[in-house]
């Protein structure tokens, strides 16, 4: 779940560098202290480069950047969230499956007793 969400976190960042903490929170569903140390955690281990705006009126606006290092973090994390959903999507697919089997069965035993009972 953890990879699950700083997946989203840096996909996130990548589309809008000048997101908040704040709004990376609310775009991805946890509290603002958990944005917070995620970002962190992702510019400690090199993924993620914060910059500050020189032009910016608001001197406290900084962008999150994605660093070739970070894009490849985000490449390969990319590719296992698919693999993983994929197994997910053939397993939901077998279950149904198997539901629909025993739906069908129940349904064709209760058809026959109530023939047997006419």
């Amino acid at each position: 779940m953890q990879a699950e969400v700083r997946l989203r976190v840096m996909r996130l960042i990548s589309f809008d560098a000048e997101v908040s903490s704040r709004q990376v929170a609310d775009a991805v569903g946890i509290s603002s202290g958990s944005a917070y140390y995620i970002l962190a955690a992702l510019v400690d281990k090199g993924f993620v480069k914060l910059s500050n705006f020189k032009k910016n009126p608001r001197k406290g606006s900084y962008a999150y950047i994605l660093t070739p290092k970070g894009i490849r973090e985000k490449s390969l994390l990319t590719v296992h969230f698919i693999k993983r959903k994929r197994q997910e999507f053939e397993d939901l697919r077998r279950e149904i499956e198997a539901l629909e089997h025993d739906a069908k069965f129940f349904i064709g035993e209760e058809r026959t007793s109530e023939e047997k009972s006419d």
